[in-house]
């Protein structure tokens, strides 16, 4: 058993952990190697990384019932917030570095684009997650708070539809970030039977 200061050194390890996605997108920067279309790779990295998050927020609870340990709990928080981190940032990226904060076209484009609609109404949802993230919150909402933040559950999977609407030819990777979260949701559908019936 982890003692209460390890757990909070390993805490800090995994958060350090989970900002190397954005020092190395900054570093890239920074050292102009990004590719011909350096916008474009910065809204597919961190697009990317947020659907990564998802997949990790969403495998904390299986990976819980599976090894009997509730130490993975402890770090669904951080990893929801992490969701919602990198979800700003390529939402910043597509609106101000690629729009220049053009709101009339932003708007436009959410109207008539179907993945942009889904990946902001993604955006949308995950707003009030990160707000009632903290313990007061918790305490205040009480019950209302777990089916508050059930909404990952619909938020994944416009985020996984979201890419796969985005890409137009080699559909293997959206695929497969799409049947990895179906899957996930699926265990945790089998364990809320299973224990809960």
């Amino acid at each position: 058993m982890l003692t209460q200061i390890n757990q909070r050194y390993l805490k800090i390890v995994v958060f350090i952990s989970s900002l190397v996605p954005i020092f190395y997108i900054i570093y890239q920067i920074l050292t102009n190697q990004l590719g011909p279309e350096p916008i474009k790779d910065i809204t597919h990295h961190t697009g990317k990384w947020t659907l990564y998050f998802i997949v990790i927020t969403l495998a904390m609870t299986p990976l819980k019932k599976i090894t009997k340990f509730n130490i993975w709990i402890n770090y669904r928080r951080m990893f929801g917030l992490f969701i919602f981190f990198y979800a700003s940032v390529h939402l910043m990226t597509y609106v101000g570095l690629d729009y220049r904060f053009d709101l009339a076209s932003i708007g436009d484009d959410i109207i008539k684009k179907k993945y942009i609609f889904i990946g902001f109404s993604a955006w949308l949802l995950l707003i009030p997650l990160a707000v009632t993230s903290n313990k007061r919150m918790m305490k205040i909402l009480k019950d209302n708070w777990k089916k508050l933040h059930r909404l990952i559950y619909l938020i994944s999977l416009f985020g996984a539809i979201h890419y796969l609407w985005l890409v137009k030819r080699d559909l293997i990777e959206p695929l497969i970030f799409l049947l990895v979260i179906l899957i996930l949701l699926a265990f945790r559908l089998k364990f809320k039977n299973k224990y809960f019936s």
